[in-house]
């Protein structure tokens, strides 16, 4: 496993544009956020955007903000909801022409993996992710990779099923120590790097049930099971199993 946060890129394009639902107008376009990826009981709700290179003073409030993450092709790779934002101060602007700090008030959702921050960073860097490069970064910061993973998975529009062409798919137990890690590795392994195969027991469900795509897989083969029961909660390995078994995949452990 990782013990320190992989480097990602640098980025000098508008990486956050929060526009307008309801017209498509474009509020801000920045190429750093702070306060936005932030615990659940952390506050306050300011956020802040760095390097502006757009911003929109004449709409000071919106009650229906979208957040999006952009790729350096300005195609959205992420999405959030965000609701109510209120303009708050401008700082000045840079000899380069963007401004240095524009904050807003947040008065809806904000993102709870404060570790999604970076990992976005990577998965907009244009960049082709690569097999098992969730499991560069620490197991602490697993559930905020899954969170990319099923965030940016429905924002390109595709649905809680499998994509992938092989029927049958391996995962190596020695490498699942969180819950939010085997979602990680079953994604993986179903449908590519960064690919979605669901984030919990009932999206694990939907996924399998699904008939869009290419049905359920054939087969599972779970090498080194036995180290997935020590690390994971064994009430967790049994529900897997019965899910499986309900929809008739068959399971190899060895």
């Amino acid at each position: 496993m990782a013990d320190e946060v992989p480097v990602t890129v640098e980025m000098n394009f508008p990486l956050y544009v929060v526009s307008d639902e309801e017209s498509g107008d474009v509020l801000i376009a920045a190429e750093r956020v702070e306060g936005f990826f932030v615990a659940p009981e952390e506050g306050p709700s300011e956020v802040a955007f760095l390097r502006a290179h757009r911003v929109e003073k004449g709409k000071r409030r919106v009650e229906n903000a979208v957040l999006e993450v952009m790729n350096p092709r300005r195609e959205k790779v992420g999405e959030y909801f965000i609701g109510r934002v209120v303009l708050g101060d401008t700082d000045v602007e840079a000899p380069d022409g963007n401004i240095s700090r524009v904050a807003y008030r947040f008065f809806g959702n904000r993102c709870e993996y404060p570790e999604a921050e970076r990992i976005w960073r990577r998965w907009a860097s244009g960049i082709a992710l690569e097999k098992d490069e969730w499991l560069r970064w620490p197991a602490s910061h697993q559930s905020a990779w899954l969170h990319v993973v099923q965030n940016h998975w429905f924002t390109s529009n595709r649905r809680a099923a499998r994509y992938g062409v092989d029927g049958v798919v391996c995962l190596d137990g020695v490498h699942i120590s969180t819950k939010a890690g085997f979602f990680c590795a079953l994604g993986e392994a179903v449908n590519g790097p960064g690919g979605y195969f669901g984030s919990n027991l009932d999206a694990l469900a939907d996924c399998i049930s699904s008939n869009f795509g290419e049905g359920p897989p054939e087969k599972i083969v779970w090498r080194n099971f036995q180290a997935s029961r020590e690390f994971l909660d064994g009430t967790f390995v049994d529900s897997v199993m019965g899910v499986m078994r309900e929809f008739r995949v068959d399971v190899t452990t060895c």
